[in-house]
């Protein structure tokens, strides 16, 4: 019997965030969980962009049990032969090298750069290019400082779940007063991570307002990933595949293709929103 090699899968790369998983989102983090099995490891690469926690406080919660199943359900992606990324969120700043090899993923940087099926590829969280936030940026610039990152660690884990857990009760209350403008991203800082790098894709989460933004001249694309939630009705999630050709498409929860999913464009002058 002549030997067969599989053939390489049409979809070069999926691109999730935001599924801000816990022990009280049981709905949510099964349907990751069933998305990690019947798509992702079918692709090639999974790229993984921050918040799929909703709090993180250290890799000594490893210890927890439902931690280690959804590092395990990571991993088991991995050991099918995909390339599993990280790039970590607000909410999960402080995964570190020990999830990494539990969950078989590799940690990148935010801001990070890729070239997959002939494009240049810029992906982020999508919080760094909230420069509207002033407050927030000098809060995040101190949580992601080695510095801080250590002293904070030393603390008892059960320390770090609560100042965790006060910390998202502020967030919550200062979000009411903050615009959408003040919440969403600079398109300033935008363009910048494009003249930069030279990427003419972006693709980020974070705002949780799931769009594709093309330049005035067509140029450029950024594609703004949905968050989850399927305990409550109905339920969103969804995530954005790359193809050989080069072309990116927005999927839901059920995996369907969203179809009113058009470019924004914006007048001349102004590359993205």
């Amino acid at each position: 019997m002549m030997a067969t090699t599989p053939a390489q899968p049409d979809t070069v790369a999926l691109f999730v965030s935001d599924l801000h998983l816990g022990p009280a989102t049981p709905k949510t983090t099964q349907a990751f969980f069933d998305f990690l099995k019947k798509r992702a490891a079918r692709t090639q690469r999974l790229y993984l962009l921050g918040d799929i926690f909703e709090a993180w406080a250290g890799d000594d919660d490893l210890a927890s049990p439902w931690n280690q199943s959804v590092a395990q359900a990571i991993r088991a992606v991995a050991e099918s032969g995909v390339q599993v990324f990280w790039i970590s969120g607000n909410r999960d700043v402080l995964i570190g090298k020990a999830f990494a090899q539990a969950a078989g993923c590799t940690l990148l940087p935010d801001l990070c750069i890729v070239d997959l099926a002939g494009k240049r590829i810029a992906l982020a969280h999508g919080d760094a290019e909230c420069t509207h936030d002033s407050a927030y940026i000098a809060f995040r610039k101190k949580t992601h400082h080695p510095a801080w990152q250590k002293l904070f660690l030393a603390l008892p884990l059960s320390l770090r779940q609560r100042i965790i857990g006060r910390l998202r009760q502020n967030s919550e209350r200062s979000k009411q007063t903050k615009s959408h403008m003040m919440m969403d991203v600079n398109p300033t800082a935008i363009d910048a991570v494009f003249d930069s790098t030279g990427a003419t894709v972006m693709v980020h989460g974070h705002t949780h307002q799931p769009q594709r933004h093309d330049s005035a001249d067509g140029e450029r694309s950024r594609y703004v990933l949905p968050d989850w939630d399927c305990e409550t009705k109905p339920e969103r999630g969804g995530w954005v595949a790359l193809y050989k050709d080069g072309s990116l498409r927005r999927f839901d929860i059920q995996g369907r293709i969203v179809t009113t999913y058009p470019p924004q464009r914006f007048p001349a002058g102004t590359r993205n929103r």
